[in-house]
């Protein structure tokens, strides 16, 4: 069982793309989603949500995208997902109100998601530009 979604995978995968291939220009949402084949449209929400949170700026405009918001290391991988989960959070159907779910699976998975959360609070985005430094430089643009 996974324990980051699909969504927040994708967020950061698009918040270390930005930062390895920006340099000096925004990094447009129809070349991130070429990047990792997906459609426009699956991407383009995350990356509101990001905007929202402070971690990438949008620039709009002809030459317009996604840079970071603010320095590498100052960006959590925690920080990305919880952007990300605010994004997620729209589709979502609520969870049922029940004494089972609300006195005994609630409280257990919080205490495991605080566990989680603080691993992930560890991790920065310039540890993971680190890791990504075998790749050569950005992949080709989209026609």
């Amino acid at each position: 069982m996974p324990l980051v979604s699909r969504k927040g995978i994708l967020a950061i995968a698009a918040v270390i793309d930005i930062a390895l291939y920006a340099r000096g220009r925004p990094v447009s949402a129809k070349t991130l989603a070429a990047r990792h084949e997906l459609p426009p449209r699956h991407l383009e929400p995350v990356l509101q949500a990001l905007v929202r949170d402070g971690i990438l700026k949008g620039i709009r405009g002809p030459h317009g995208g996604y840079e970071l918001a603010r320095e590498q290391k100052l960006i959590t991988a925690e920080d990305i997902l919880r952007s990300a989960g605010s994004a997620e959070e729209a589709d979502e159907v609520p969870l049922p109100a029940s004494m089972l779910v609300t006195d005994v699976v609630r409280p257990a998975l919080v205490e495991a998601e605080r566990t989680f959360s603080a691993a992930l609070g560890r991790i920065n985005v310039e540890d993971m530009i680190m890791r990504a430094g075998t790749l050569t430089g950005p992949p080709a643009e989209p026609a």
